[in-house]
């Protein structure tokens, strides 16, 4: 297994419509920062996988400004009127395939900011070497992770509600390794508050430390390291 044959797409909207299930707790702006926070330490941890490149589609330029930063690819959204986030993966991944070739390619969400390295390094290990695999997220519902291990077969992304469910019905297998990180995406405050206490990367701590989140919040640079991995 080669965690560099693996091509990553991650799918972020505009800034000022994110994370509304927040918006109690969380000023507009404030919303703003973590998505982008969130998005760091996914992309950071993305990269020290080994993964072959990571590519963020997303119609925001502060957004695609942040990812060019962190050594990731952003890529315009294509605005599709109907089934807006599946579209968006869907062209991302065949941008990324016109460049590089038949690669395998990962869809990842975007607020996984206890995502680990390692973690992601161990699921591409276990997930079979053909066809494609899903991680189911922390609720069982959602989709966290979308593996195609196939350079010729079509991403054909299903999120939305009951993901999972549907991606499995289409014949992705449903892998049942432990890692937590990168099953816990964040939509609410519930959520964060058990990111926070999980660990988070040092981007979205630093976000909630000069927010005053009223929460623990627990960071370890060393445990987002893969082994032989040259970013830490």
């Amino acid at each position: 297994m080669r965690p560099d044959a693996v091509h990553a797409v991650i799918a972020v909207k505009n800034l000022d419509s994110a994370k509304s299930r927040l918006a109690d707790r969380l000023s507009p702006a404030e919303r703003s920062r973590l998505v982008l926070a969130m998005l760091s330490d996914t992309v950071t941890a993305a990269t020290i996988a080994g993964l072959g490149s990571v590519t963020v589609v997303t119609p925001d330029a502060d957004v695609a400004a942040a990812v060019r930063a962190l050594g990731a690819h952003a890529h315009p959204d294509p605005a599709a009127a109907d089934d807006g986030l599946n579209a968006a993966l869907t062209d991302a991944a065949a941008a990324v395939r016109r460049t590089r070739g038949p690669v395998e390619l990962l869809a990842l969400q975007a607020d996984l900011p206890a995502l680990r390295g390692d973690e992601l390094h161990d699921m591409l290990t276990t997930a079979p070497s053909t066809g494609r695999s899903v991680v189911a997220d922390h609720t069982g519902h959602g989709t966290a992770a979308l593996l195609v291990r196939d350079g010729i077969a079509p991403l054909a992304p299903l999120f939305g509600p009951n993901s999972a469910r549907r991606h499995i019905d289409s014949g992705a297998k449903d892998l049942a390794g432990e890692w937590p990180g990168l099953r816990l995406d964040v939509d609410t405050a519930a959520d964060l508050t058990a990111a926070a206490a999980l660990g988070v990367g040092p981007a979205t701590a630093a976000l909630l430390e000069d927010i005053g989140w009223p929460h623990p919040v627990h960071t370890d640079l060393t445990r987002r390291c893969t082994a032989g991995s040259h970013v830490c």
